[in-house]
């Protein structure tokens, strides 16, 4: 039994270390999101860093438009951002997951 949970925890360990080369790999990886007129186009990395913002200048003469902008333009991002990191994280977690009786959390 002792070397079983040697084994379960040398496991979880590997698994956190997989996250953890995960979570720095999706630092490179970037979502770009645009507004349909092209007016902005924001950047973020899939761990939801912003990376850049390029506004029109057309749109800084109009202070609630471009509020307006970057509020859907950056949600549409983060929720794209959000939906990569989820699914990469999970996507590890449950392959690096010892098999733990009762504990069917990704099924």
């Amino acid at each position: 039994m002792f070397g079983d949970m040697m084994k379960m925890m040398g496991k979880l360990k590997e698994t956190q270390q997989k996250v953890d080369e995960t979570r720095k790999r999706l630092d490179t990886v970037l979502i770009d999101e645009m507004t349909t007129d092209g007016k902005l186009k924001v950047t973020l990395t899939a761990n939801r860093t912003l990376k850049s913002i390029d506004i029109s200048d057309a749109l800084l003469e109009d202070k609630e438009q471009l509020e307006d902008y970057l509020i859907i333009t950056l949600n549409k991002a983060i929720e794209k951002a959000t939906k990569i990191n989820e699914t990469e994280l999970a996507s590890v977690a449950k392959e690096g997951m010892p098999d733990i009786p009762g504990m069917d959390l990704f099924k």
